[in-house]
């Protein structure tokens, strides 16, 4: 039996659960029609994920993929983030807003969350994937103990065999070309910026469990060519972000359709962590930023969502986490069922 066929998935094709355009209706929409749809519960507490599950499970009888951030808990430093809202004060004022008076910790890392293993062992996801690292051996080990499949993103060979030491079943292979977060383990260090064709290749040929390619694929001949390559599925995550099920605003589908989808960023200043986004107003302040100003992950996400606000309450949308990979420019405006069937049949042409 094959890795998908376990997973009860006839198609190769996983959509990320990208926060802020994943929804449960897009999941199970996704997981409907026969590829693996994906929740994001990284940015909300136990109480929320409970109910983005049971949601989902009210919509689909079919597996489906939640996602967890395992980043190293923020370090709070009252001095850095002062001057750092004193450096977007002149943003905030744009819109006739004052940035906060202080910034705080808005979500936990999986690392700390006990409620949200204990959540997982009592729904039992189908496959939990693991964002930015790994929690601890004992939550990994009651997780699989559970029957729950685990996924681990990797931007390097080092990170996927860490993953794979620690016994998770596949490994996400996150190419640069990714929209969203960078999944690094140590966003300090040197990022050798691998490609997602190269890295699936070197984890292909290196690791004993499944790869699953992502960055930057959005059409089916590209998914035909990683499957080639070794891939036992592909990942897409901004394939999906103009999807009728998609929780992505108006602002981020209409920059998605215009001339900023053929230059994203990869910038840390809109949360704390190197993400690619959209080309937008954020961005380009974000240019003349020195990384060390940011406060921690995601403490400066407390800052960046204030001032999304504080500009879509001024009918701005230009400093919106607008998460997009380099494949934006073919972005399609389709049903999530009616975008999986067509990149089957994308797939299938380009095999024949």
């Amino acid at each position: 039996m094959t890795f998908l066929a376990k997973l009860d998935v006839k198609l190769p094709i996983i959509q990320a659960p990208m926060v802020g355009v994943s929804t449960p209706a897009m999941a199970a929409a996704v997981s409907n029609a026969g590829a693996l749809g994906s929740i994001g519960v990284g940015a909300v507490d136990a109480k929320g994920a409970r109910e983005m599950i049971l949601a989902t499970k009210q919509l689909t009888d079919k597996s489906f993929n939640v996602n967890v951030f395992c980043h190293k808990p923020a370090i709070a430093n009252a001095q850095r983030e002062s001057a750092w809202l004193s450096r977007l004060k002149p943003e905030f004022a744009k819109f006739g807003a004052e940035p906060p008076g202080k910034l705080q910790e808005i979500y936990k890392s999986f690392v700390e969350d006990d409620a949200m293993l204990d959540l997982f062992l009592e729904t039992r996801p189908k496959v939990v994937s693991f964002h930015f690292g790994l929690p601890l051996q004992i939550k990994v080990d009651r997780l699989k103990d559970a029957g729950i499949v685990l996924f681990g993103s990797a931007t390097n060979l080092d990170e996927a065999k860490q993953l794979v030491d620690a016994g998770v079943d596949a490994v996400v292979a996150q190419g640069y070309e990714a929209g969203g977060h960078r999944g690094m383990f140590e966003p300090t260090q040197s990022d050798d910026c691998l490609s997602a064709a190269a890295l699936t290749r070197v984890l292909v040929s290196t690791l004993t469990v499944p790869v699953i390619a992502a960055g930057g694929i959005m059409d089916g001949a590209t998914i035909a060519a990683y499957l080639k390559l070794g891939a036992v599925a592909c990942q897409l995550g901004t394939a999906f972000i103009d999807c009728a099920e998609s929780s992505a605003d108006k602002y981020f589908r209409a920059t998605l359709h215009s001339d900023a989808a053929f230059h994203t960023v990869m910038t840390p200043v809109i949360s704390g962590r190197p993400a690619r986004c959209l080309a937008n107003s954020f961005t380009a302040f974000g240019a003349d930023v020195d990384p060390s100003e940011i406060p921690d992950y995601p403490i400066a996400y407390d800052a960046g969502k204030s001032l999304n606000a504080a500009a879509k309450n001024a009918d701005q949308g230009g400093y919106g986490a607008q998460w997009a990979g380099q494949g934006a420019p073919l972005a399609r405006s389709l049903p999530a069922a009616e975008l999986i069937a067509q990149l089957q049949r994308e797939i299938d042409e380009t095999i024949r």
